[in-house]
């Protein structure tokens, strides 16, 4: 038994080992992978513009088989991002005026009475701060910040700049609102002030979250804290939507019968919006549906449009109508369309559009990187690069961007259309096998010992 157990153990151990190793390996789960160029080698994250090559060799419809990884064959934190996210222009600043307001207490604020001077167009150039008729104390308490120069804009968020003391600042402080400076409508509280410093390095939260049309706000210290010595307000306001182009995808029907006309997609395009063409003057009623197998049920993705078209003159000038929004992105592979009424002269050409997604990625350990794709095993875990994007805008500039990868040159061949095929999950019964190999090793043992006759008693 000693012996049979000896023998199977190195076996056991080695087949554990075998198991590990294949789960490191990359390579074998994926079709293909892309290298990757960087703009910039400095940079601590970094996006990719997703290109069609990509999305035809996707098979996950949440293009959950996307992963990058490092020249280690080690997968690197990544988030894939609509393409406005990354790509959205920087928070536009301006400058804003604003005035200390006094140190009061908790009771006083709801009596304090702000003597203003303002221009015609209602801008602060003076402030008087009294409680119940009478003056205040000297001292720094909070700040009344004018935000008459944004007009109707949504003010997305204060950022503070004060002069560097030198002395650590964790205060508190509440967000107030008005439009007449009279009545008062809070926005926040317990927002965190901070300014840390220690071996060199530096913690600092001035960004204050408002979300909200003001004229006016003001923010006023909670509690017996300390505020900074303020030297300029700025406001941030919303991003403008980025302008992406779209990419147009035209199919032909594979099938045909009456009024009914079917398509196949061959890749997991983010489509969001649908238009219809064709050879010929047309004028007709559509429905657009669609479906990820072709033995499901097929989902209505928009509802019933004209949509038309028209040659007019010798030129060949050309009118028709305007692209249907599909409300949702859709990755499904087969699309139909339906006629009213059924008689349609030509079959139709189906134009699908969608804009580019964008894979955001954290650079660690050695490059080359390269974007693996295409498998029918392996998931990408989503990192909140989301939020690492909006901390790192807050703690260094709102402009900042992750830096521009780009795919470069041609794939290189992985497992290839092996990855993309269901696989048995072998790993499990592997597993499973060595458990029960190694409850038999313990069970043979058991049995061994029991069967060894006691040693004569003294």
């Amino acid at each position: 038994m000693r012996t049979w157990s000896r023998a199977l153990l190195p076996m056991v151990f080695g087949m554990l080992a075998a198991v590990a190793a294949q789960a490191a390996e990359y390579r074998t789960q994926y079709a293909e992978q892309w290298p990757l160029t960087l703009s910039s080698a400095q940079s601590g994250a970094y996006r990719v513009v997703l290109e069609p090559a990509i999305y035809r060799r996707a098979g996950a419809a949440d293009l959950g088989d996307l992963q990058v990884f490092n020249a280690a064959g080690q997968s690197l934190p990544s988030a894939l991002l609509a393409p406005d996210q990354p790509l959205a222009q920087p928070p536009v600043q301006r400058e804003l005026p604003w005035f200390v307001l006094p140190p009061l207490a908790e009771a006083q604020r709801n009596d304090l009475q702000l003597l203003t001077e303002r221009d015609t167009d209602g801008r602060v150039r003076r402030v008087e701060a009294r409680v119940g008729g009478g003056a205040v104390a000297n001292g720094q308490g909070g700040w009344l910040i004018d935000a008459n120069v944004l007009g109707q804009q949504p003010l997305a968020a204060l950022v503070l700049d004060w002069a560097d003391s030198g002395q650590p600042l964790q205060a508190q402080v509440q967000l107030d609102a008005s439009d007449d400076l009279k009545n008062w409508r809070s926005i926040a509280r317990d927002v965190p002030l901070v300014d840390l410093q220690r071996a060199g390095k530096r913690l600092l939260q001035r960004r204050l979250q408002v979300n909200s049309s003001a004229r006016y706000v003001r923010v006023l210290a909670q509690g017996d804290a300390r505020l900074p010595t303020l030297r300029s307000v700025l406001a941030e306001l919303p991003p403008a939507p980025a302008t992406l182009p779209w990419e147009w995808l035209s199919l032909e029907p594979i099938s045909k019968g009456k009024g009914e006309y079917t398509f196949e997609l061959d890749g997991r395009f983010p489509v969001a919006r649908a238009d219809v063409a064709s050879t010929d003057n047309s004028l007709v009623q559509w429905t657009l549906f669609s479906r990820d197998d072709e033995s499901a049920e097929w989902q209505r993705r928009s509802a019933p449009w004209i949509a038309y078209q028209l040659q007019q003159g010798t030129e060949g000038q050309r009118q028709q109508s305007a692209a249907q929004p599909l409300g949702s992105i859709h990755r499904d592979r087969y699309w139909k369309l339906v006629a009213n009424p059924a008689e349609t002269a030509t079959a139709p050409t189906l134009r699908l559009g969608y804009q580019p997604e964008v894979l955001v990625f954290l650079s660690q350990g050695a490059a080359p990187y390269a974007l693996a794709v295409g498998s029918s095993t392996a998931r990408r875990a989503e990192a909140p690069v989301g939020v690492l994007i909006e901390e790192l805008r807050q703690r260094n500039d709102p402009s900042w961007q992750p830096t521009l990868a780009r795919l470069e040159g041609s794939p290189e061949l992985l497992a290839g259309d092996a990855a993309l095929k269901p696989q048995r999950d072998w790993k499990a019964w592997l597993l499973w096998a060595l458990l029960g190999l190694g409850v038999l090793v313990v069970g043979g043992l058991a049995v061994s010992l029991l069967r060894q006759k006691p040693a004569p008693s003294a």
